[in-house]
């Protein structure tokens, strides 16, 4: 094989696992959005919350560690002891559970049968408190994550492909991080988990039902306050994963927040009421923007991937508005 079609399969590999990274976020929102027609503008952040959690209980750092000092003028940073990585990963879990059960008693229930647009206001508001919480609880400065991942490039199977390409062609391996590989398992594991959780159990029947109408579902009998907490707790253990991979991968910074702005590509080319569509509009938005870098990018100036995806939802949003796998609604009138 010649080594410009090896490197065109090495950018591929690479694009799906970029998009795996993007999928995990944009599992979040189709979550929320299943169950109750609520587009979060915060999963984003919940994502950023989750891993600066994370980072905190592992570290053993006190939380409102500034807002205490400035307080009373102590010089308290750290407790005198760290976690280890699952049992910061089991608090972390439990922390985003109360963090659901508090979005649903105090922002939720007052907005039973409300108009849309409230409902989407009324995550950007949470939105924007969660990330002044986050920097006032845990700090603004990047922190490392490490959960016990390997990172780096895989050397084996590097070796594996030095040997494919023909005789006298310059090429030295594919390049493939372990990490992202780590990523897409655990996707492929969350969606089959979530796809049949969604379809296969009284509790899964019960969110579609409380999207399709409010009224209807607590008629008869389904609590719309405990699915609430029950999908923003799932959608939380979402987050903490999207957020433990990409801040293995990058730090926990704040700009993590924002990696929920290529969650919405994805979203318009799976359907933003597909488990699997969430995936392979990442996939598709993965690849594609990493061959369009590749092969298109040195003609025109480079820094395609910056707007190649919200190209591509455009197209989609003018020909196929429900993504590839979403509910084509129709209204009678």
């Amino acid at each position: 094989m010649s080594a410009d079609f090896l490197y065109t399969i090495e950018v591929i590999l690479n694009g799906l696992m970029a998009g795996v990274l993007y999928a995990l976020v944009a599992l979040g929102f189709v979550l929320i959005f299943k169950a109750s027609g609520i587009f979060n503008y915060a999963q984003g952040v919940m994502a950023l919350f989750a891993a600066l959690t994370l980072v905190g209980l592992q570290e053993g750092r006190v939380p409102f560690a500034h807002l205490i000092n400035a307080t009373f003028g102590t010089h308290v940073h750290n407790f005198d002891w760290t976690l280890p990585a699952v049992a910061a990963i089991a608090l972390t879990v439990v922390v985003m559970v109360l963090f659901a059960i508090c979005v649903e008693k105090l922002i939720l229930k007052h907005l039973v049968n409300q108009e849309p647009i409230i409902l989407f206001m009324a995550t950007i508001g949470l939105a924007y408190f969660m990330e002044g919480f986050g920097d006032l609880m845990w700090g603004s400065d990047v922190k490392k994550l490490n959960v016990g991942i390997p990172q780096g490039g895989s050397l084996w199977f590097e070796d594996l492909t030095i040997g494919w390409a023909a005789e006298g062609e310059k090429f030295y391996g594919m390049y493939i991080d372990i990490l992202d590989v780590w990523a897409a398992v655990i996707a492929l594991v969350l969606v089959l988990v979530l796809t049949i959780f969604s379809q296969y159990t009284k509790s899964g029947r019960a969110l579609r039902a409380v999207a399709d109408d409010h009224q209807a579902a607590l008629s008869v009998g389904i609590s719309l306050r405990m699915i609430w907490v029950l999908v923003w707790s799932i959608s939380g253990f979402v987050a903490l994963v999207a957020g433990m991979m990409w801040g293995a991968k990058s730090g926990v910074q704040f700009s993590l927040s924002l990696i929920a702005l290529k969650a919405l590509p994805v979203l318009m080319l799976g359907g933003f009421t597909s488990i699997p569509g969430a995936i392979v509009g990442g996939l598709i938005i993965g690849a594609g923007e990493k061959l369009f870098e590749f092969f298109i990018g040195p003609l025109i100036g480079g820094a395609t991937e910056n707007w190649f995806a919200y190209v591509l939802a455009l197209l989609f949003l003018v020909f196929r508005p429900q993504g590839l796998f979403g509910e084509k609604i129709i209204e009678r009138v």
